[in-house]
């Protein structure tokens, strides 16, 4: 059997060559994103323990790194960097659903009927 004219489909998609590198530049980015998942854990720890004036702010900054890390995670550990557009168009309809439903929340918390009521 001639092996000169065989398809790569015949061998796989990828060369034989080319599964190391492609495997030590996947390691290299798993490793370089847990450490930046570590360093931000501890800049989370650091930032508890500052006091910014408003409890609000604090968890907002906490909840800011947090998505970040997020991202992260579900961009690269997930890999949804390499999904289609309707992934997105998912997501950011579940992010603006769940920013809405928390904006309802404090519309409810700070309801002046309710709080006339309770007085």
């Amino acid at each position: 059997m001639d092996h000169s004219t065989e398809t790569p489909a015949a061998h796989g998609a990828h060369d034989s060559h080319d599964a190391p590198v492609d495997l030590a530049k996947s390691i290299r980015l798993y490793l370089k994103v847990g450490g930046y998942l570590i360093l931000f854990t501890c800049i989370t720890w650091a930032v508890a323990l500052i006091d910014f004036g408003s409890h609000a702010l604090n968890i907002g900054i906490g909840l800011a790194i947090a998505t970040f890390k997020v991202a992260l995670v579900s961009l690269i550990f997930m890999h949804l960097n390499h999904e289609r557009g309707l992934v997105y168009k998912v997501l950011l309809f579940t992010v603006i659903f769940g920013a809405a439903m928390m904006f309802l929340f404090v519309l409810a918390y700070l309801d002046p009927i309710k709080a006339s009521l309770t007085n």
